[in-house]
Order: C-alpha cells, then sequence, then structure tokens
C-alpha cells in the first residue's frame, strides 16, 4: 500500500547527478511536489561509523545539520542520491565524506525537521563478492568506493534509535545502467567487440538493472504507507550474463571455460592490490561481465514493488544509438 505521491512533498538531495536528476524525473511526471538541492561538501578522515557518527554529531558539522533542516522543513519525504560514484579512485576523504559522513548528517538533519521518510541510495557493491546478494547487514566491501558506502549503511544503523520517528531506509543500488552513462557507454564497446565474453555456460544471473527501473523503486519506496525494513535491495530485472551483452553488443558473446576466467581474475586481483586497488573497479566489470551475481528475493518482492523491467530494451536502445 502507497501514499499518492502528489499529496506528498519531496527534496532529492544531490539531483544534478545520474541518479537524483531521474529520480527528480519520476517524481516531475507524477506531478508531485518536488524539491531539488545541491549536496553539501563534506570531507571525513573517519574509518569506522562509530567515528562517523561522532563527526556527525559535532560542534564542526553543526552549521551543515542546521542548512539542512532549514531545507528539510515541511518536508515529507527526504531522497539522498548524493554521494561520490568513482569505483576506481583510492581512499580520500571526499569520499568518506560525500558517502558515509554527509547520509548521517541528512538523517539527523531530516529528524531535527520533522521528516518522515528519508530513503538513502546505496550500493550492492558493499556486500563484494557475494554470490547471492541481499537485504543482509552482511557486507565484505573490496574497494574504496564500497568501503565508503558500507561505512554510510553502518553508520545509518547506529543512527536508527536516534532518528525515530523519522524512517530511515537505504536502498542498495545494483549495476545501474542509462543511456549516456559513461559504464553503460563502456559497456557497449565491450559488448560489440571481439572480447564479449561469459563464463560457459553463460546463464548466470546479473545484476545490471536500469535507471528509470530505480527511480520508479525509490519513489514507491519513499511513498509506502506501512513500514519498510532498515535496507532493501534494489528488485532483480531478469536477465543473464548473456543477455546483457547480447543487447548491449547485438550479437552473442563468446563463451570461455570458467577456469580460465577465473585464473584471470585472481591474477588480476593480485596486481591490483599491488597497485593500490586501483585496477579492483574495471577487474569487478569484468568478473561480473562473465560471471554476474545472484540476487536473493527481498521486501520488494514480498509487497509488489516490483518495476516493469526495463534495462534490455535500454541497452539495446544504446547499442542502436552508439
Amino acid at each position: 500500500m502507497s501514499v499518492d505521491s502528489a499529496n506528498l512533498r519531496w527534496l532529492v538531495l544531490g539531483a544534478s547527478g545520474f541518479v537524483g536528476s531521474a529520480i527528480a524525473a519520476e517524481l516531475r511526471a507524477r506531478d508531485a511536489n518536488v524539491v531539488t538541492m545541491s549536496a553539501p561538501r563534506l570531507d571525513s578522515s573517519a574509518t569506522t561509523a562509530d567515528a562517523i557518527v561522532a563527526a556527525a554529531h559535532s560542534p564542526l558539522i553543526s552549521s551543515v545539520r542546521e542548512e539542512l533542516c532549514r531545507a528539510f522543513t515541511d518536508i515529507d519525504v527526504v531522497i539522498n542520491a548524493a554521494g561520490l560514484a568513482t569505483p576506481s579512485d583510492g581512499e580520500s576523504q571526499a569520499l568518506t565524506g560525500a558517502n558515509a559522513l554527509l547520509p548521517a548528517v541528512a538523517a539527523l538533519a531530516a529528524h531535527d525537521a520533522g521528516v518522515g521518510r528519508v530513503v538513502h541510495l546505496s550500493s550492492a557493491s558493499v556486500q563484494g563478492h557475494r554470490r547471492v546478494i541481499d537485504e543482509s547487514a552482511e557486507r565484505s566491501p573490496f574497494s574504496a568506493y564500497s568501503r565508503s558506502k558500507a561505512l554510510g549503511e553502518e553508520a545509518l544503523e547506529l543512527l536508527l534509535s536516534s532518528t525515530a520517528p523519522t524512517s530511515v531506509v537505504t536502498v542498495r543500488a545494483t549495476s545501474v545502467q542509462g543511456i549516456s552513462r559513461p559504464t553503460t557507454l563502456s559497456l557497449i564497446k565491450v559488448a560489440g567487440s571481439p572480447i564479449a565474453s561469459v563464463a560457459a555456460p553463460g546463464t548466470a544471473p546479473t545484476p545490471v538493472s536500469s535507471i528509470d527501473a530505480l527511480a520508479w523503486f525509490v519513489v514507491q519506496t519513499g511513498q509506502h504507507a506501512g513500514d519498510v525494513p532498515a535496507v532493501v535491495l534494489q528488485p532483480w530485472e531478469g536477465l543473464s550474463v548473456s543477455d546483457v551483452l547480447t543487447a548491449a553488443g547485438g550479437h552473442a558473446p563468446r563463451r570461455l571455460p570458467r577456469w580460465l576466467c577465473r585464473s584471470v581474475l585472481a591474477t588480476g586481483y593480485f596486481t591490483s592490490r599491488l597497485l593500490g586497488e586501483r585496477l579492483h573497479g574495471p577487474i569487478r566489470r569484468v568478473e561480473l561481465m562473465w560471471f554476474g551475481q545472484e540476487q536473493a528475493p527481498g521486501w520488494a518482492e514480498a509487497v509488489g514493488l516490483v518495476p516493469v523491467p526495463s534495462a534490455a530494451a535500454l541497452l539495446e536502445k544504446a547499442h542502436q544509438a552508439h
């Protein structure tokens, strides 16, 4: 059950970004009352969730918290789509500030302002190389980016009791594609090239998804009338690794022996660790191309909030356009 989005007042934090702009467009298409806001830039050297929470409560951050509180006044749902999406970059205070500290400060400010629900955009990458991703609190980040997103989730967990009665929901986005997104354009190039390949037999499920489906799901989550779990996973769009490369490249991919793929990945990750993990992002994309990653059905499936699959059509359109 959900409330009509047009009857709610929405604020999208980080609305100029890839995800934020799509969510704002989805809300406007529903004639919702939506306010957009650029995210404040924060830096943090914290390495634990406790330290993030302490920083969010510190006097040094009080002016930012107050600024956000004023912006959130009379808002029903705040969507935090802000953050740094830099899977290939190394550790930095800016990365931690954007992906871990800001969510905590925004949640506290929303509580101060009496906001009913905060929806924070995280990433399924916080569960790393697990064969099946889910909505559990188990995290195994493998890169600077995924560690910063995991830290943000952990900080929000610690804050849940202090932000009541504001509902704080983390949505773990999967491998989201968009017509003009650089990662999608890279996928189109790879899929159309001779290196397009999958680990045999090529039927493994993949978390590749579409920005339209994510935007729809985030809005539905924000307006859901009942309780929502603290962490929810973006629903699977039903694609296999072969489906993705065929849609993106216009032809079926080559099938490689699984042992060969495993050997190449092991060598790649070893080399990347020697280089300070700078190759972890690209190698992880190759791993997902070959082996995919399964998703466990979660809250969305249980309550019937599953978007119409559109990832394959989006990839086909992107392929035709390029």
